[in-house]
């Protein structure tokens, strides 16, 4: 019990550095959105920067979700609770899809947005252009959950071919019992490491986010923004209501816990997506932060991996408004029963984009070619502002997934409630420097059970 006061003792220090870290990333978009309006040809050539910075982040993902994923389940007694966390995780995950596409659809029909637009030649080659983006049927997604090799799921940066690895090493492991547990603490030791990576990689955060905001900011241009501020505004607003009200009203019914208090635990993840436009540049710090607050591992290395692709709220209701926008703007509304196939196409079309740059606007595109043609000549409305509808789009989608985490660990009963209470209440703060819990401080010899303790989580499970 002695690490304790040094462990408390030396949390200031830690959350200080890093204090000044995203003041600089606030100081970095403020002046990234300067130079933007002031010289945007200028900022547009600094889009590397920023691409530069999530792909450093993006290459940390796929060892973090392996090691996540192993450790978890190699460590639980009972398959059957994996599974069990798995499927309420995708039931969970579609209910919330049509539901924000429910929404999305009530406010897009309220709003109208579209009416009095011109479509110009122009517009409609840019919009026939996004066809041609990267997307794949339902039938190449699920084919391509499984990877060439075992390496290549590692290598291609796949998200789904990583957690099928995961999953396959996890369940071998808790099979092999004790000749397994080498295994996992070699394992534990490649996770300590690549946290520590991405630990060091987060200081480059203000000058991503600098290059990111420039070339968003230069490339759409005030002009772009007056004119489709209706569509823009409603967006935002939509996905407002939905998390302020769908998802904090689910998180306190069910976990009693207040959504502010969350997301102010998540505030650096938020700030992170905003700067950078990509939720995926907020997952391993998700994943860090969601075991800290005290989800057991497994839930936590099932839900947040897969919600990345299956449980995208923020694209659900962007795809509706967007589809009800152009619809509107070509001079075509369509009724609802056109309405309700198209977004249920959508819905599953959305599946096998997840994970490519500009998802949401590829998966639109390819989802009206498919099913109502004569609308692709009107995406070229809203390529301009798709990189501002993107911040929306992520930060609606980490919200939704860090949310569900919490949910799915309290219906499975893999959640610590006390620890969670002390973690939003400060009194265990998260360690940034690792981005992993050692504050239990064993030696090699206290190991006996399995590495990477998650404590009470892993605990109930074992019990299972």
């Amino acid at each position: 019990m002695s690490s304790t006061p040094e462990t408390a003792s030396a949390a200031p220090a830690k959350r200080d550095r890093t204090h000044y870290l995203y003041i600089a990333v606030i100081v970095a978009v403020a002046l990234g959105i300067t130079v933007g309006l002031v010289a945007p040809d200028f900022a547009v050539e600094l889009k590397p920067i920023g691409t530069g910075f999530v792909n450093l982040i993006k290459m940390m993902i796929s060892p973090i979700i392996f090691c996540t994923i192993v450790l978890g389940i190699g460590s639980v007694r009972k398959a059957a609770k994996v599974g069990a966390v798995g499927g309420i995780a995708l039931l969970y995950f579609t209910i919330m899809s049509l539901v924000a596409l429910a929404i999305g659809l009530v406010v897009g029909n309220i709003l109208e947005p579209g009416t009095g637009l011109a479509v110009t030649d122009a517009i409609k080659e840019t919009g026939q252009a996004q066809v041609d983006a990267e997307a794949k049927d339902t039938t190449e997604f699920l084919l391509g959950i499984i990877p060439t090799t075992i390496v290549s799921a590692f290598t291609e940066g796949e998200v789904l071919q990583t957690l099928l690895i995961a999953l396959l090493a996890g369940f071998a492991l808790q099979a092999m019992g004790n000749a397994g547990r080498p295994v996992l603490r070699g394992v534990e030791h490649i996770q300590r490491l690549v946290f520590r990576i991405l630990a060091m990689i987060m200081w480059a955060a203000p000058i991503g986010a600098f290059g990111a905001m420039a070339a968003v900011t230069g490339s759409a241009g005030v002009d772009a923004l007056k004119s489709l501020a209706v569509l823009m505004l409603g967006f935002y607003a939509t996905c407002f209501l939905f998390v302020f009200i769908v998802l904090a009203a689910l998180l306190r019914i069910v976990a009693g816990m207040n959504i502010l208090s969350l997301f102010k635990y998540l505030g650096r993840e938020f700030l992170l997506i905003l700067s950078t436009s990509s939720s995926e540049s907020a997952l391993p710090r998700l994943i860090a932060k969601m075991e800290h607050l005290g989800v057991s591992k497994p839930v936590v290395g099932i839900t947040v991996p897969t919600g990345y692709s299956f449980n995208l709220d923020g694209t659900m209701i962007y795809m509706t408004m967007a589809s009800l926008f152009i619809a509107d703007a070509m001079g075509t509304p369509m009724s609802v029963g056109e309405q309700i196939p198209l977004l249920l196409f959508l819905l599953v079309a959305s599946k096998g984009a997840a994970g490519v740059t500009g998802a949401g606007l590829a998966t639109l595109a390819g989802g009206l070619q498919s099913h109502k043609p004569a609308l692709v000549d009107g995406i070229g409305l809203i390529v301009g502002i798709d990189r501002f509808m993107s911040e929306a789009r992520a930060l609606t989608n980490f919200a939704g997934n860090a949310v569900a985490t919490v949910l799915i660990g309290t219906w499975t009963k893999e959640i610590d409630k006390e620890r969670v209470d002390q973690v939003l209440a400060g009194g265990f703060p998260f360690d940034e420097k690792t981005l992993l819990d050692d504050g239990h401080g064993g030696s090699d010899d206290d190991e006996a059970e399995v590495p990477g303790q998650r404590d009470q989580g892993d605990k109930e499970l074992a019990k299972a």
